[in-house]
């Protein structure tokens, strides 16, 4: 088969890597392990999977100057038309980046509660977020949209071909395609979904439990009014889960019911099964036709035991599978996105700390954990066992207390995350929210994926890390502390007023400076 060429990257910025003299096709480097038989050096990073995680990875590369390849096993983009979510923490990096103005237009905004195990409770009032709701949109427009986007960086993606085979040493990795063709990068990142070859060819254990309980889950019209859905599924829905119909608008409904008795799980389901389904708890199928999407998923909860193995890196469900409860997913493959990305590009633009790439996996693993820790308790929670009932109606019940319910609301959507940075105040390691600064907002200010110094006092500076790291110096900024360093991907490295301390800190996240 042969690929499909979607576009070739423009020049480097810089220059480095790239003929000027051809325009957009890149140089072919000599490899420094050439003489051993590999193929010439043409890539920075080879990413296995044009999803969302892959290519918001090939995006945040590309505001490096990365040359990155992402290859897609399928040819053309999936006509599956289902409906995901982007949580608040998602949308607020698609702000960072500027993208969130070009995704919204394809979404359908919905509020921020009935989240966990779809308990209804109301989201808590004052979430700290400019962007505190659930923003709905078509899996195949997300998919297209940051497609589009990271071809507009410059990537380029080739369908139609996946990673069948590769070997690494210390200077690069040579990787094999399904075509036979071979080609070298400096680093390869597999990002291609649960049944992930990289990881397997990798050897990285993928230890959890396997699926023990099915559901159908679709999309579909229905005929029934809305006010006899609502009201059989509130009839049903507290003695028997995984059961809900919710509406999208336009008489089209998200379908869950269980599996039970459905066909084998090698067969795809089809309409006549959600029928019988709906009939069978209901007593009626309320109309329902016209499926835009039909699937069947397991409670598989799996992670694996490494996202690093020396030039090789796992990312997103490639990383981590766990039922879609909370519509946590795709999320959890965006934010490992921009976690890894500015660090893989600071590793090879030759700024990076020792250990900075590292911390992908030690703050990225404990996260996916805790996920699948609370998808696997919201599993629980649809189960329609006596035990597990009166536990949800516990649950239910906590909820209408305001803590408890920001708690889980915090948890789902990422928001609430604090990686470990060491001692420091409380906001050290945690995100900072969206807030006004003199040039309009703050994640204005971070379009470009550099680090930033927003400093209150005036008195500070970045030094000898400007290259890396703007500076803002602004004391009408809405923050109640001196100032603070932000990572690229808007995690406060630092906090305080003390010049000596903020070098220390931009060395640890920055590198060395110049000069």
């Amino acid at each position: 088969m042969h690929s499909q060429q979607v576009t070739a990257e423009p020049p480097s910025k810089d220059g480095a890597g790239h003929d000027s003299t051809t325009g957009d096709v890149p140089r072919v480097l000599p490899s420094p392990a050439s003489g051993a038989g590999h193929p010439p050096l043409t890539f920075d990073v080879i990413i296995a999977g044009c999803g969302p995680t892959g290519a918001m990875l090939a995006a945040e590369l590309r505001l490096h100057d990365v040359r990155v390849l992402v290859l897609e096993r399928e040819t053309e983009p999936t006509s599956f038309v289902r409906i995901v979510g982007l949580h608040i923490r998602s949308l607020e990096l698609m702000a960072m980046r500027g993208l969130l103005d070009r995704i919204l237009p394809h979404g359908r905004r919905r509020p921020a509660g009935g989240f966990f195990a779809a308990i209804p409770t109301p989201a808590p009032t004052g979430l700290d977020s400019s962007y505190a709701y659930l923003l709905g949109i078509p899996q195949p427009v997300i998919v297209r949209l940051l497609e589009e986007h990271v071809i507009e960086q410059g990537a380029l993606v080739r369908r139609g071909q996946a990673v069948t085979g590769f070997t690494q040493d210390d200077e690069g990795v040579t990787v094999e395609l399904s075509d036979g063709e071979r080609l070298r990068s400096r680093y390869l990142v597999g990002c291609d979904g649960a049944r992930s070859t990289v990881r397997k060819l990798l050897g990285v254990g993928f230890p959890g439990e396997p699926s023990r309980n099915d559901t159908l889950m679709g999309e579909m019209r229905a005929d029934a009014p809305q006010e006899e859905i609502a009201a059989k599924v509130a009839e049903i829905g507290a003695s028997r889960h995984p059961f809900w119909l919710r509406p999208f608008g336009e008489g089209v409904y998200s379908v869950v019911v269980p599996a039970e008795g459905v066909s084998a799980r090698t067969e795809p389901p089809t309409l006549e099964d959600f029928k019988r389904q709906l009939r069978a708890i209901a007593g009626t199928d309320f109309g329902v036709h016209s499926p835009r999407w039909l699937s069947r998923f397991g409670d598989a909860t799996r992670l694996a035991d490494r996202y690093r193995v020396g030039r090789v890196l796992l990312a997103g469900d490639a990383a981590h599978i766990h039922p879609p409860m909370g519509g946590q997913g795709l999320n959890l493959g965006v934010q490992d996105a921009f976690n890894l990305g500015w660090k893989l590009a600071a590793q090879i633009r030759g700024w990076a700390p020792e250990t900075l790439l590292d911390t992908y996996q030690a703050e990225r693993h404990p996260v996916a954990e805790d996920v699948l820790d609370n998808t696997r308790a919201q599993v629980a929670l649809a189960s329609p066992e006596p035990g597990p009932r009166a536990v949800r109606r516990l649950f239910t019940e906590l909820m209408d207390l305001e803590e408890v319910n920001r708690r889980l609301i915090e948890k789902i959507t990422a928001i609430g995350i604090r990686y470990d940075f060491g001692e420091g105040p409380d906001l050290l390691g945690r995100r900072l929210r969206d807030i006004d600064v003199k040039q309009g907002s703050l994640y204005g200010l971070l379009h470009r994926g550099r680090g930033l110094l927003l400093d209150r006092t005036e008195r500070l500076s970045a030094g000898g890390w400007s290259d890396r790291v703007d500076h803002l110096a602004d004391p009408t900024a809405a923050l109640d502390v001196p100032g603070v360093l932000l990572r690229p991907d808007g995690h406060v490295a630092w906090i305080g007023d003390d010049q000596r301390d903020l070098d220390d800190h931009l060395s640890r996240w920055f590198g060395e400076p110049i000069g």
